[in-house]
C-alpha cells in the first residue's frame, strides 16, 4: 500500500534510525571532494550530513595510506558518515563491524554509481540488477548496530526503471533512509531528474526519502520537495560551486565569502594531510567557486602554479581579495 508524504519543509530536521539530523539538506559523497574539511564546512553551513568520499569496503582491510584518508575525522565532526562501495556482503559485514568504522554513526551504502568500472565490477548501480544480493548487502551491513543508509538511482535504463520494488526492498532489509538519484544509470549526470519515480519511491515505503540530482538553487530544490514529496533533498556538484546553498536552503545566517571559507579549508587541512593533499584539493575547490567569475582563465594559470600553501594563499588572496569579489558566494 501506498504510504503518504509528509509535509516536511527544507531546513526541517530530520530523524534517521535513532540519529536526528539537524537539517534534511544534506551533502552527497563524492570522490575526490568530500574530505574532512570540505565535511566539517558543510555541516558549519547547515547541511545536516556530509559522507565521506566513497570508499571500498574490502580495501578496509589494508592499512594503507589512502584509505586512511578517506576515513580521516575527529572531534569537530559531530556526526561521522561514512560510504561503503562493494558488492560481496560478507565483506560489507566485515567493514561495518571492523574497528576503522567504529568511530562513524551513519553507514552508507553505494548502490548508485554509475560509472563503467564500478558496474563492471557488480558493484554501484549494478546492485539494482540483483536486488537479492543488495538486499544481503543491507542486512549485513545492519548486523553492526549502526543506521544504514542506501544511496541509488531509479535503475539502469528507462527499460529497467526498479525504484518501487528496490525501495521496498530497502526496508524490508533493513535499511534507515534512501536517497534516490532520480536518473537512471544510463544518464549518467546529465538530463531533468525524473521526479514521478522519486516520488514512487517515496510513497512506497515509511522510512526517509531523500531527494538528488539537478539541485543548484532554492527554487530547484522547492521544485524537487513540492515534486517528490521527499523527507529532505541532496547536493552534489552544486555544493563545492557554492557551499553557501547549505545555509541559503537552512534559514542559517553566514557572513561568510569566499576568500574566508577557502582560507579556513587550506587552515583545516594543513592539520590533516600533506603538502601536496592540501594543494590538491584547495585547487580543485576554488576552480568549483571561479566558475563565474571573470578572468577566470588567468586566475586558474596562476592557481596552478602554486608549489607551496604559502604562495597558495597569496593567490587567493588575489583571486577573492579584491572588494568586487569579497562578497558572499
Amino acid at each position: 500500500m501506498d504510504k503518504k508524504t509528509n509535509s516536511i519543509k527544507l531546513g526541517d530536521s530530520l530523524m534517521i534510525g535513532g540519529i536526528r539530523l539537524k537539517s534534511n539538506v544534506l551533502m552527497a559523497p563524492l570522490a575526490g571532494y568530500t574530505c574532512f574539511p570540505f565535511r566539517l564546512m558543510a555541516e558549519r553551513l547547515g547541511a545536516g550530513s556530509a559522507y565521506t568520499e566513497m570508499v571500498s569496503s574490502d580495501g578496509l582491510k589494508y592499512d594503507d595510506r589512502a584509505t586512511s584518508r578517506l576515513l580521516y575525522t575527529d572531534e569537530r565532526e559531530k556526526l561521522k558518515c561514512v560510504q561503503l562501495l562493494g558488492s560481496i556482503p560478507t565483506v560489507f559485514e566485515r567493514a561495518a563491524k571492523s574497528e576503522r568504522l567504529e568511530k562513524f554513526d551513519i553507514i552508507d551504502i553505494n548502490m548508485g554509481c554509475p560509472v563503467p568500472n564500478v558496474i563492471k565490477s557488480g558493484e554501484g548501480c549494478a546492485l539494482m540488477d540483483d536486488i537479492p544480493r543488495a538486499s544481503r548487502i543491507i542486512e549485513a551491513c545492519k548486523r553492526s548496530g549502526k543506521v544504514v543508509s542506501v544511496k541509488c538511482r531509479i535503475g539502469m535504463n528507462r527499460q529497467r526503471i526498479v525504484i518501487e520494488e528496490f525501495a521496498r526492498m530497502c526496508e524490508v532489509s533493513g535499511a534507515d533512509m534512501i536517497t534516490v538519484h532520480g536518473r537512471t544509470r544510463d544518464m549518467m549526470y546529465d538530463g531533468e531528474p525524473l521526479y514521478d519515480y522519486i516520488k514512487l519511491a517515496k510513497q512506497s515505503v515509511s522510512i526517509p526519502v531523500i531527494a538528488n540530482g539537478g539541485i543548484n538553487s532554492r527554487e530547484k530544490a522547492e521544485e524537487m520537495m513540492e515534486k517528490t514529496g521527499a523527507d529532505g533533498v541532496m547536493l552534489a556538484r552544486y555544493g563545492f560551486e557554492n557551499p553557501l546553498i547549505f545555509s541559503e536552503l537552512t534559514g542559517r545566517k553566514c557572513s561568510d565569502t569566499k576568500l574566508s571559507l577557502l582560507m579556513e579549508q587550506v587552515e583545516i587541512a594543513e592539520g590533516c594531510y600533506d603538502e601536496l593533499y592540501v594543494l590538491t584539493y584547495i585547487k580543485k575547490l576554488t576552480s568549483y567557486f571561479m566558475k563565474k567569475l571573470p578572468g577566470s582563465k588567468k586566475y586558474k594559470l596562476d592557481l596552478y602554479r602554486c608549489g607551496s600553501i604559502s604562495e597558495l594563499r597569496i593567490v587567493l588572496e588575489e583571486i577573492f581579495g579584491s572588494k568586487a569579489d569579497a562578497e558572499s558566494i
